[in-house]
């Protein structure tokens, strides 16, 4: 049925303007790697890097508000017009001081407003009957420039300099941006939630609650590869963050084409707990690596862990919300990965100060079990009493 298709109009356009998001920022991953050329240390790359998750949070309430009050489209083009701003003010950066950490506010502003309004784009324009493989495919967009990102990191950095880097960047925040232009606002159907319940009551709801503890945690760990990688990479000269995120991503994605159904065919927590396992395994192999390939093999468990973990706690989100209050849910959801950066930034960047990686990556993978097991006890009434059909598992005829 017409009714049931993925790959319509917007869901082609909005795919394109969060890879070209993406690909600019995610040539970041070597930010850290700048700003060890400019003689930062561990602690204080963490607490830079760190620095645009605060704008981002506090900003979270009004783009969740804008979006469901105003709409989806002027919020994804005011975020892209301030990310080209962001980017372009990357060049003037000379030295660590309080400019750097302006620029990254600004930086991470941008990158809020993109963030959640594209993802809650996603969640509109997909059939409800395809939710969670709606979901994870939208979410390819995200992942393909993670990999992306870090080869075309790597040669422009052979070939360049980090303005150059910037300049890379900037060109991909005019893409998404000229992308952006032709979406079309998605009709929402306010059904059996005409009202919206706002910020506090949708963070404080009951069956969401055990979601955001998760889906901290989850954020909380990714910081261990995502603002580490590149200078466990330069200072033990152990494989690369090309070869890593390659191997991430192309596993991440593999799993999202071809078992997008598999959450819902056997239920999302049948899934969602072994992805965080793999993850675990993943900093385990990241904690021991001595070679290139054990750093691919970390990049497959990895991949693996996010490619079913992110799109379950995100279709869970969806379906727990009201529809007239999706846009909050998800700035909140989103906000959660800032939250996770904000925080784990500095205590693991003084894990590796006071120890090693080695003792970083082992610490992540801890978290991160704790944190499910926490999870799997809080949100075991709804995992009895499923909050939607489409949360329980669905005979494979079904599907």
């Amino acid at each position: 049925m017409s009714d049931d298709r993925l790959l319509t109009k917007p869901f082609v356009l909005a795919s394109l303007a969060n890879v070209f998001n993406g690909l600019s920022f995610n040539l970041f991953l070597h930010f850290p790697g700048f700003l060890q050329d400019l003689g930062a240390a561990e602690v204080q790359i963490g607490l830079i890097v760190g620095s645009a998750a605060v704008a981002a949070i506090a900003i979270r309430p009004a783009i969740g508000a804008a979006m469901d009050v105003r709409g989806r489209r002027p919020v994804i083009i005011a975020g892209n017009i301030v990310n080209v701003i962001a980017v372009l003010l990357y060049l003037t950066v000379s030295s660590i001081g309080p400019w750097v950490y302006v620029v990254r506010i600004i930086h991470g502003l941008s990158e809020a407003v993109l963030f959640t309004a594209l993802f809650t784009y996603g969640a509109d324009i997909v059939p409800k009957s395809r939710l969670t493989e709606g979901l994870a495919l939208f979410g390819t967009s995200g992942l393909l420039p993670i990999a992306l990102g870090g080869l075309v990191g790597d040669l422009v950095l052979r070939i360049g300099e980090f303005d150059h880097l910037f300049l890379t960047a900037l060109g991909f925040s005019v893409a998404s941006l000229l992308a952006s232009i032709p979406l079309t606002e998605p009709p929402v159907d306010p059904g059996e939630h005409p009202e919206r319940t706002g910020f506090v009551a949708a963070l404080r709801q009951r069956d969401l609650a055990p979601l955001w503890w998760m889906t901290a945690v989850f954020a909380f760990v990714l910081t261990a590869y995502f603002t580490f990688l590149k200078t466990f990479v330069t200072e033990t000269s152990i494989g690369s963050v090309g070869l890593f995120f390659t191997a991430y991503v192309s596993m991440a994605i593999a799993v999202r084409v071809f078992f997008a159904r598999l959450p819902d065919r056997v239920g999302p927590k049948r899934v969602l707990f072994p992805s965080m396992l793999s993850l675990v395994a993943g900093f385990a192999v990241l904690a021991f690596a001595s070679g290139s390939g054990e750093v691919a093999i970390a990049g497959v468990f990895c991949g693996i862990g996010h490619g079913f973990g992110f799109p379950i706690l995100y279709a869970f989100v969806v379906r727990r919300a009201g529809v007239k209050d999706r846009g909050t849910a998800v700035a909140i959801f989103t906000s959660l990965f800032d939250v996770g950066t904000l925080m784990a930034g500095p205590i693991l960047g003084l894990i590796i100060s006071a120890s090693s990686y080695r003792a970083m990556f082992l610490s992540a993978g801890a978290i991160l079990a704790a944190g499910a097991a926490v999870f799997a006890w809080w949100d075991r009434g709804a995992m009895r009493r499923a909050a939607s059909p489409l949360e329980r598992p669905v005979p494979a005829h079904h599907t």
